[in-house]
């Protein structure tokens, strides 16, 4: 998988374009300082970015935006904005072949074998921010259960809803029990984590949402992923105000811990570090990273991404978790 299959750059680029609009308009005050979104320490300013200023923490190494803007503001703009509405007509659907085949269905061959492993029985799929849907139907076709997407943005669940899938239309912050069905459950939740205005009260909701036994499944951005990195302000994974936490294997960890989940697994399946830094290599400064850019052929470059994977130095994160 290439990065321009998933994230054709003429799109991508008008995508970031009309993010930066849309930041002028639904984001009116720079709001609130915080501490880390993982540990609750002080962090350091590192760079800003659009009107976002980004500090990392300096004992747990997590990337967050700081100050942090109220979370109506975050809620207009998911629900109503020019670029989230691209997102699902343009860039989503232009690249839906792509990313079925190169992401979707090996994940849900990849959460299906968990739930095998698992022997779980008479449960359904919940999946948190189900975006179009596509996740939703691949993991269903595999459990021949039904998969209820939560999903607040307006035009992504009517996507949704076009491929007849149960939407709940609402941040999992404001899902009650009742929302729910009553039976056994596995929540998953995909490059969602990255987004949220406030971390721990997801947690505290998913948990409150969560019996004895459910499992929570989910991905998202390490901030201590080489790619990310290497390319730091310049990395085109930091887009404000998309993703404002980059949480790493230490701080996901103890920010788990905090709110009383426990890891089962913690992985970095990532494939495509490499091929994102070779794609920016004229904005790459370091010495190690051009010089082997400039050296490696291809069997390097594969060897040097299973490494990263496997060192967990990826800045794709997989964690199973439970209550």
């Amino acid at each position: 998988m290439k990065e321009r299959d998933i994230r054709p750059k003429k799109i991508f680029d008008e995508f970031l374009h009309l993010t930066s609009i849309d930041i002028k308009k639904y984001f009116k005050d720079p709001g609130e300082k915080i501490n880390c979104v993982a540990c609750g320490e002080k962090g350091s300013f590192s760079f800003k970015k659009q009107k976002f200023s980004y500090y990392e923490c300096l004992e747990c190494k997590t990337l967050f935006a700081n100050p942090r803007p109220k979370m109506k503001f975050f809620e207009n703009f998911y629900k109503k904005s020019n670029s989230m509405k691209f997102l699902s007509n343009k860039l989503y659907k232009k690249t839906q072949n792509a990313r079925q085949n190169k992401i979707f269905k090996p994940r849900a061959n990849i959460i299906f074998k968990i739930l095998k492993d698992k022997n779980l029985k008479n449960y359904n799929c919940i999946d948190i921010g189900g975006g179009t849907g596509i996740f939703a139907k691949e993991i269903s076709k595999l459990t021949k259960k039904k998969t209820i997407v939560i999903e607040p943005s307006q035009y992504l669940a009517e996507e949704c809803k076009k491929k007849k899938l149960t939407v709940v239309q609402k941040f999992l912050e404001n899902v009650k029990k009742e929302d729910l069905p009553a039976k056994k459950k596995v929540f998953t939740c995909f490059e969602l984590i990255e987004h949220l205005h406030n971390p721990s009260k997801f947690m505290k909701n998913l948990a409150k949402l969560m019996s004895k036994g459910d499992l929570f499944i989910f991905t998202t951005l390490s901030g201590t992923g080489a790619d990310i990195l290497t390319l730091w302000d310049k990395s085109r994974a930091v887009i404000p105000p998309h993703h404002i936490n980059f949480f790493n294997p230490k701080s996901i960890a103890i920010f788990l811990k905090k709110n009383k989940f426990k890891i089962v697994s913690l992985t970095t399946p990532g494939q495509l570090d490499i091929d994102i830094l070779e794609s920016s290599k004229n904005l790459i400064k370091d010495r190690f990273w051009k010089t082997f850019f400039y050296l490696s052929d291809k069997s390097d470059k594969k060897k040097m991404q299973n490494l990263l994977t496997s060192i967990k130095f990826s800045s794709h994160m997989m964690l199973v978790c439970k209550k």
